[in-house]
């Protein structure tokens, strides 16, 4: 089976587009597919492949998605909305990310300063 992934009304692709989407991958036909990338099969067929984004990528998306979520950029979240962020993003691994820090400081528009602090104050309670 070839061409599925295009095939927008197939009830596969629609079931794992926006676990796809959030997560920043990219559906593909499965004789596409690298080494890297996951192959997916419906009723023991291979359907679909999706290439996972680079982790760093995948941050990126996720804030968009909580921009989305709260339908207002993060920036002007109040300060226990932003530490409720921080809380949730350090919970999916954001800050093992190089620059995460970073990245999450500056979609808050706070310091990384204030992110450490967030971050402490979790650790403490």
């Amino acid at each position: 089976m070839t061409g599925l992934v295009d095939d927008a009304s197939h009830p596969f692709v629609r079931a794992v587009k926006p676990l796809v989407d959030a997560m920043g991958g990219e559906m593909m036909p499965p004789q596409e597919a690298g080494k890297d990338d996951v192959v997916l099969s419906w009723e023991g067929v291979d359907v679909l492949a999706v290439r996972l984004p680079q982790l760093a990528d995948s941050l990126d998306h996720i804030l968009a998605a909580m921009e989305r979520k709260e339908g207002k950029p993060l920036a002007d979240l109040d300060r226990r909305e932003k530490q409720e962020v921080v809380r949730a993003l350090e919970a999916r691994g954001a800050f093992s990310v190089r620059h995460g820090v970073e990245t999450v400081a500056g979609a808050l528009g706070v310091s990384r300063f204030t992110v450490y602090n967030y971050l402490n104050r979790e650790k403490a309670t």
